[in-house]
């Protein structure tokens, strides 16, 4: 048995088109799947797919907003006409900004509560019919601040923090529909988000190095793996888990 060959499978990656999402992405195509990636930004989006398919991956794209109701079915039902069915979704569109909790305003929270928490919800409650068909594999995103507190990123935490409880209530009441849902938490990964981080909150990368075991910033390539495992047959009795991918940064005391 290929317990981790995705060969004839589907996978619909949100916020697919760059970072932590287009390096699961490139692993979930390099393990066989056809790939519907999801962004608002269309170009971004075609250059992706032109990465996977220069790799020999099968990928299409798909301009969409998922922190709507609307915009998060479209989503799931191009996935399907497309490719004629859908086997995994990978939760991974988010945002941030960085303010403290008292600057906030409540169309901010509101908006990031959104793009990281409920677009998670309202896609996973879209594809779950076709899910059931296919014993399907769901991969929700979630990020250190699932774990610690942050003094700059309160409305981004909280939506984290949810995607672990969200995962592990997706799990218990889908585990009868052979449908797994597990979360990957992402250590300081070296993408377009973090640089804006690092930026902005001085001494941040020199932190990050000192207190990770690995000694460095992880790459979006370091999520490949995780992504193929959550995604196949490997992962079959592994659900409601949510695994850090973080050179041992959560580890450290």
């Amino acid at each position: 048995m290929e317990f981790f060959a995705l060969d004839g499978k589907v996978a619909l990656v949100t916020g697919g088109n760059g970072g932590i999402g287009l390096g699961m992405a490139e692993g979930l195509a390099a393990a066989g799947a056809a790939v519907l990636i999801v962004g608002r930004n269309a170009e971004k989006s075609r250059k992706a797919v032109e990465a996977l398919s220069a790799r020999g991956g099968h990928a299409a794209a798909l301009e969409a907003d998922v922190a709507g109701e609307q915009g998060a079915g479209a989503a799931i039902a191009a996935a399907v006409e497309r490719f004629g069915r859908l086997d995994i979704l990978v939760n991974n569109a988010g945002t941030n900004l960085r303010k403290a909790p008292q600057d906030y305003t409540l169309a901010e929270w509101r908006m990031l509560i959104d793009a990281n928490l409920t677009s998670a919800f309202l896609c996973a409650k879209a594809a779950y019919p076709h899910l059931r068909r296919a014993g399907g594999k769901i991969v929700n995103i979630g990020s250190m601040t699932s774990l610690f507190g942050t003094s700059f990123a309160g409305p981004y935490g909280a939506a984290k923090g949810g995607i672990v409880q969200l995962t592990k209530a997706l799990a218990c009441a889908w585990a009868k529909d052979d449908i797994q849902v597990n979360a990957v938490l992402p250590g300081w990964i070296d993408t377009e988000l973090t640089t804006a981080a690092r930026r902005d909150v001085p001494g941040l990368s020199d932190r990050v190095v000192a207190r990770t075991p690995a000694g460095r910033w992880g790459a979006p390539a370091d999520l490949a793996g995780i992504a193929v495992f959550f995604a196949s047959k490997a992962s079959d009795f592994v659900t409601g888990t949510a695994i850090a991918v973080d050179g041992g940064y959560s580890a450290q005391g």
